[in-house]
């Protein structure tokens, strides 16, 4: 069943998916697409069955502590979705889940306007509706677009993904009326270690999607060669993701944030951004998918230091970097990894930036030690860790910079946000490129 994996990228996948669907050709469906990644590809999924082509706009609720963790979702009419285990597990209250579906319902209502302007969405009363994203991991994200278009009272109501984990295939299960998907591959492990290509999709693409022009379902812009690494450390292999332009102008390892990994869709975007601009990047998991699974290990700043070492040592005896100015992109959890690795090795780490990071967790020791040149970036609407980042700055002193990306919450994923964010740090790390070292 799973003979199409990995997929080359999402334009494959849709094609894949548009033959898997050919029997409502004919019936000229709605193909909603769950933004970001699953539009472009209901644009093609729409065009193979002369459908018509719109967005289904619904967010995941983050855990708390944990953003990228999915302990639910909701969609544009404020009707929630929850895993009411995980939340209990997780310390996520009514209350909690209450503010955190306000927050992402804000964000909703300024995609729609971005992406719709003072379009009316399609009405599905009566209609065949094909609900379109590029992969189920909890599928809490899926189950609430379903609901929300089944509460339009759909003639027939299909749920179509490439790949998704058995468990939450079963859930959707429940409430379309037929679920296509291309594989099911067991262990599941994140949606986009199915790619080759999984590269962003933006808030431009989207916008082309909808206007009938394609969207960029791979990217499609020409990028640098990428080689798969293995790292060794401390007995542990772990698996990571080199890619280089040519003369690269110095190399970002990635250290990534709590319940993230090398698959993370902005950290690749971020990563994408910094080839683009003549930067090598190195994005590699900080631990195993076992390891993962504790929540404890992701806050556990001294391991996570000692793998963000060994990764710098690895690129110290690779005669295609050894030479570069050596710089840490740090988020979450990841960043305080990244400080401590700077305190530790002045002479090595040219730059550090941190994104929505935890400096804090390095300790006040550790940050009176880093002189590397640092940039804190954090959103403006995300108070707390903003507050922790003050804290870091006042230790840090004259080798810290902090900004705040107006408006932005703690995962930047606000219109342009995570963009700004891209280009700050590429400023960030060409300008200590070009810095000779003390």
């Amino acid at each position: 069943m799973d003979m199409h994996l990995p997929f080359r990228d999402r334009a494959e996948a849709a094609r894949l998916l548009a033959a898997a669907l050919a029997h409502f050709r004919g019936m000229r469906p709605v193909v909603l697409g769950i933004p970001r990644g699953g539009v472009p590809m209901a644009r093609i999924i729409a065009d193979a069955l002369d459908g018509e082509l719109d967005v289904m706009l619904v967010h995941k609720l983050g855990a708390p502590g944990n953003p990228e963790l999915a302990i639910g979702a909701v969609d544009e009419r404020g009707e929630i979705t929850t895993d009411d285990t995980v939340s209990e597990w997780l310390g996520a209250d009514h209350g909690y889940v209450r503010r955190e579906a306000d927050r992402q319902l804000a964000l909703l209502r300024e995609r729609r306007r971005l992406y719709s302007g003072d379009r009316p969405g399609i009405a599905l009363a009566g209609r065949t509706v094909i609900v379109v994203d590029d992969g189920l991991a909890t599928g809490a994200t899926m189950l609430a677009a379903l609901r929300a278009a089944r509460a339009q009272h759909p003639a027939r109501l299909v749920c179509a993904v490439p790949v998704a984990a058995h468990d939450s295939l079963a859930r959707v299960e429940d409430v379309a009326d037929e679920v296509v998907c291309l594989a099911t591959p067991f262990p599941f492990h994140a949606v986009g270690l199915y790619y080759r290509d999984f590269g962003p999709v933006e808030d431009r693409d989207v916008v082309a999607a909808l206007a009938g022009k394609g969207g960029n379902p791979g990217h499609g812009v020409s990028r640098p060669p990428s080689y798969a690494v293995r790292l060794r450390s401390g007995g542990v292999v772990l698996e990571g993701d080199l890619t280089s332009p040519e003369s690269p102008r110095g190399l970002v390892i990635f250290a990534h944030g709590s319940g993230s990994s090398r698959h993370s869709v902005r950290n690749r975007q971020v990563a994408e951004t910094l080839n683009r601009h003549g930067l090598a990047t190195l994005l590699f998991d900080l631990l195993t998918p076992q390891e993962d699974r504790d929540r404890a290990m992701r806050f556990d700043i001294a391991l996570l230091a000692e793998r963000l070492e060994s990764a710098l040592d690895w690129a110290r005896h690779e005669s295609a970097q050894r030479d570069l100015p050596m710089m840490l992109f740090g988020s979450s959890t990841g960043a305080a990894a990244a400080l401590m690795v700077a305190a530790r090795r002045p002479e090595e780490v040219a730059a550090v930036v941190s994104r929505g990071g935890r400096p804090d967790l390095a300790g006040e020791g550790v940050l009176a030690r880093v002189r590397a040149p640092t940039l804190l970036l954090v959103g403006g609407a995300d108070t707390e860790v903003l507050a922790l980042n003050r804290m870091a700055l006042a230790i840090l002193g004259r080798h810290g910079e902090l900004t705040v990306i107006p408006g932005a919450t703690h995962l930047f994923e606000e219109p342009g946000a995570l963009e700004r964010v891209a280009e700050l740090a590429a400023d960030w790390f060409l300008r200590a490129a070009r810095q000779p070292r003390q």
